[in-house]
């Protein structure tokens, strides 16, 4: 397999329409393996980032013996990342780790049953295809998506195999997370009238990598590859080491916070992406060369698409200049609020006997109970904590072996990648953004939302 630009994106394109004919040696036929209850699942790392270095690593040291798990293999195209990954998990596996160059490399070996998939925002959904349909299953990290075309692709890769895969969206495994969408869906909560969601943080370091950023020469990896089927473009270390900061590379704040929070929205209500989004803001504090807005104001309206009479609101703010590290998502009805910072339902704003009384209502409140004892999410401990992130992979693994499917499987991938689609096209252009159902295409001022 040649390892151009041009044929890796030929052939990831082909794979998500389901064309990719086996003798190309991608097919998940030509690769499956069935793993026994008794046989080691072989684990391949694709991309050391840091994200992988300080949350997959640990969660998974705290299951693999129970499991029967092996870190076996590292493919990065960074070469100090590459051998720095073979090294680090060499220590934790206690035998060697085979360091590979390119994920063609990982895959043409047949080294590994799964692997991790933590590598720029763009590059998750077409990572996932090259491991579906090289008979792997994964835990993909999220955004699951930057780009419709890459959303879709990615869908239609892993339902036409049989890989159990994973998006990193951590609440899903978060007990009060399962308690409030149990208590949602039930009805005991009430209608949702509106959702709040914030994230904010003051770290102008927060994505920055200013002491690697001298350090990658592009001799030392490979430019064309990290790419991928982004346009053309010159070598610059900035994009590839701080890609959060730049589009087309990552949208920023919508594709690395609120695809955690705006999920939750999906999963307890069972709405795949919103009707509409609009969006406000910009670089207000820092100057420093970025593109993406380090603040946003995004306003959603959901609801069933055939009943635009009925739906809620969805607010997401975010700032980087000023925060105390600390996520808030805040469900609302008329009856109170479920708060999943304080994992408490309380009837807090609901309709009191006084106000109903004026209008011959019956008061309608809450009652004051909490979802559950775990801690609570903080953004300083990788978007999730340890035990949200532990408990996840856990899951993962656990249905490798069971081959049931996990808590976040591809379709909540789709979805929260629709809403951070759209997001960014609101952003962008500055239009009330909608979703194309029958096309699956994000609108902005009439036209397919792309770069």
């Amino acid at each position: 397999m040649k390892n151009s630009r041009r044929t890796f994106v030929k052939q990831a394109s082909l794979a998500g329409t389901g064309l990719l004919v086996s003798g190309m040696g991608w097919t998940a036929s030509s690769y499956k393996r069935i793993i026994g209850s008794n046989e080691r699942v072989r684990v391949g790392v694709v991309g050391f980032s840091d994200r992988h270095k300080s949350s997959h690593m640990p969660s998974f040291m705290n299951h693999y013996k129970e499991l029967n798990f092996d870190v076996v293999a590292v493919s990065d195209i960074w070469n100090r990342r590459r051998e720095e990954g073979a090294a680090k998990w060499k220590e934790k596996m206690q035998h060697d780790i085979v360091a590979c160059r390119n994920n063609e490399e990982l895959y043409d070996r047949k080294l590994v049953d799964a692997v991790f998939i933590s590598t720029a925002d763009f590059q998750h959904a077409l990572h996932a295809i090259e491991a579906v349909n090289a008979g792997c299953d994964a835990y993909v990290e999220k955004p699951f998506a930057e780009t419709m075309a890459d959303n879709r692709a990615a869908l239609k890769a892993i339902r036409a195999s049989d890989r159990i895969v994973q998006i990193g969206s951590q609440r899903r495994s978060g007990a009060n997370y399962q308690a409030a969408n149990e208590f949602i869906r039930s009805g005991k909560f009430g209608k949702i009238t509106m959702v709040e969601l914030t994230w904010n943080v003051n770290q102008p370091g927060r994505w920055r990598r200013p002491g690697l950023t001298g350090i990658l020469k592009k001799e030392d990896t490979d430019w064309e590859r990290f790419l991928l089927n982004r346009p053309k473009d010159e070598f610059d270390p900035r994009k590839y080491l701080e890609f959060r900061l730049f589009w087309p590379y990552s949208s920023g704040l919508p594709g690395q916070w609120m695809s955690h929070q705006i999920d939750t929205v999906h999963w307890f209500t069972g709405l795949r992406h919103p009707r509409s989004v609009v969006a406000n803001g910009g670089i207000y504090m820092w100057k420093d060369g970025r593109k993406n807005w380090d603040t946003i104001t995004a306003a959603f309206d959901y609801g069933p698409a055939d009943d635009p009479s009925s739906g809620f609101q969805v607010v997401f703010l975010s700032r980087m200049h000023n925060g105390a590290d600390d996520p808030s998502e805040i469900y609302y009805s008329n009856g109170g609020e479920l708060n999943l910072n304080s994992n408490k339902v309380s009837p807090t704003g609901g309709l009191t006997k006084h106000f109903a009384d004026e209008m011959q209502m019956q008061p309608n409140l809450l009652p004051e109970m909490s979802l559950s004892s775990v801690e609570k999410v903080v953004s300083s401990a990788n978007t999730g904590g340890d035990t949200l992130t532990s408990n996840h992979i856990r899951n993962w693994m656990e249905c490798v072996r069971s081959r049931n499917q996990p808590h976040a499987p591809v379709e909540a991938g789709y979805s929260h990648a629709m809403a951070t689609i759209m997001t960014n096209a609101a952003v962008h252009t500055g239009a009330k953004v909608t979703f194309d159902e029958e096309n699956q295409e994000v609108m902005a001022d009439g036209k397919i939302f792309r770069y």
